[in-house]
């Protein structure tokens, strides 16, 4: 049997005020030109809908349970291939690792945010705060990744956790770059998540590049500190984690009020207040709380085989194929942003441009203030507790370390800047950030290869 909306039917029983459909798609133009005169832009308003695009239900069964079944086979060809031990060369065995990864934690992302979406449709929360709770929940399959790779290489997860976030900020250079833009040359992002994410970008760079200058001082002088005790990762650690904390509260804060305006302006009643948030959800399958709970454990379970995967991938990469850490740590950091690339191309792909940017554009915070610190606190609970003598234990405050901290200040500051302005990237601004994520790269590979 075909799936249907649940909510199809009674939206076609009740007629519903124009005004409880501002800011999204189909609203009349007449609205969204009044709202213009009162000072807001519908078209950065932050409603948006949530759950899988109407013309999707026409499948009996979601796409994404397709791949799930193919990664599973995927994965038990990889087990099998342990216990009977065939003789794989190494490097099929590393990228068949590593493409068995990518799907099933590509897979996680995906079933992590509809159990998500369809938790807050249950529960009646609203959809920012819907939309911000999947976002950080999607954040699981990477943190599992780092998980499985910090006891095999606690070096190659700092890295992976820090060329992240400047494949994402390219990711988000280029993909604002190609979008439609208005009259202006503009594709403006909702305003709270533009303003919040300006703000954590200026703290990500300077906390950075102070973190840096520290390392490099206290390399370059005969200090007899050349290393980061687990005790320094946990410092930097809760600094990070309090920013993020402040980042969500002031996020939430002014989405909320962005609603209260809309609901100010247009004289809606609660009832159209509560209307308007059931029209997020209406593309969200209404669910039990038993296949909620079984949709979260598929997500958890893919997490953990897909992480342990690509854990095996950095394995045989660095300690049978005899790549180093930087190059492997970067082949790892090109997947790693997944999560947020999936949820990008599933809002694109329902038209929803400003949604899709807003989700790279928090991707860039996501990792500086929640991947990165767990893997701080990973390897410093792992360097105290587990395997002190680790050969890449403690972090040396070697060359490629300072230059991933010190370039973060260059790279979000001129992000934040271009930002200004309140516009997306134009070709001299992609150019921009190309050039200076491309300079990075280069310098980890011709001088950050050699441990020092």
């Amino acid at each position: 049997m075909k799936h249907t909306n649940p909510h199809s039917q009674s939206e076609r029983r009740k007629s519903v005020r124009p005004e409880v459909t501002a800011g999204l798609p189909g609203a009349p133009s007449a609205l969204h030109k009044y709202l213009r005169k009162t000072g807001i832009d519908p078209d950065r308003l932050s409603i948006l809908h949530l759950g899988r695009p109407a013309y999707l239900h026409k499948y009996d069964i979601p796409p994404w349970v397709v791949r799930m079944a193919v990664g599973y086979l995927l994965w038990i060809a990889l087990f099998l291939l342990d216990v009977y031990p065939i003789g794989l060369p190494h490097y099929l065995e590393a990228i068949f690792s590593l493409v068995t990864g990518l799907i099933i934690i590509q897979v996680a992302c995906q079933v992590l945010v509809t159990a998500t979406e369809r938790f807050a449709a249950r529960m009646g929360w609203t959809h920012y705060v819907a939309g911000t709770v999947s976002e950080i929940l999607s954040t699981l399959p990477e943190l599992v990744v780092i998980g499985f790779l910090v006891p095999v290489s606690p070096l190659t997860a700092f890295i992976v956790a820090m060329i992240t976030i400047y494949n994402n900020a390219l990711v988000f250079s280029i993909y604002s770059y190609f979008l439609p833009k208005d009259y202006k040359g503009k594709y403006l992002m909702p305003k709270p998540i533009t303003d919040a994410g300006t703000q954590v970008l200026i703290a990500g760079g300077a906390l950075g590049m102070v973190i840096g200058i520290v390392m490099l001082i206290l390399s370059s002088n005969g200090h007899p500190k050349k290393a980061f005790d687990a005790i320094d990762l946990g410092g930097i650690t809760f600094l990070l984690l309090a920013i993020f904390v402040a980042y969500l509260y002031k996020l939430l804060r002014d989405l909320g009020k962005e609603e209260d305006d809309v609901q100010a302006t247009l004289k809606l009643t609660e009832d159209e207040m509560i209307e308007r948030q059931q029209l997020a959800f209406k593309n969200v399958e209404r669910s039990s709380l038993g296949q909620i709970m079984l949709l979260l454990a598929i997500g958890v379970l893919s997490a953990f085989l897909g992480g342990e995967s690509i854990a095996d991938f950095a394995s045989l990469s660095i300690q049978d194929m005899g790549l180093s850490g930087i190059v492997a740590a970067m082949i790892l950091a090109g997947f790693a942003g997944m999560s947020e690339y999936v949820i990008l191309w599933t809002s694109h792909r329902k038209k929803e441009y400003g949604i899709a940017l807003a989700n790279a554009f928090g991707g860039i915070a996501q990792l500086m203030f929640l991947i990165v610190p767990f893997t701080f606190l990973a390897i410093a609970y792992y360097q105290a507790f587990v395997n002190p003598t680790h050969p890449e234990l403690p972090i040396l405050f070697s060359l490629p370390n300072i230059l991933l901290l010190i370039f973060l200040f260059p790279t979000l500051h001129t992000l934040a800047s271009l930002l200004e302005n309140d516009h997306t990237m134009d070709i001299l601004d992609t150019t921009i950030m190309v050039t200076l994520v491309g300079l990075l790269l280069i310098l980890l590979v011709v001088y950050g290869t050699a441990p020092e």
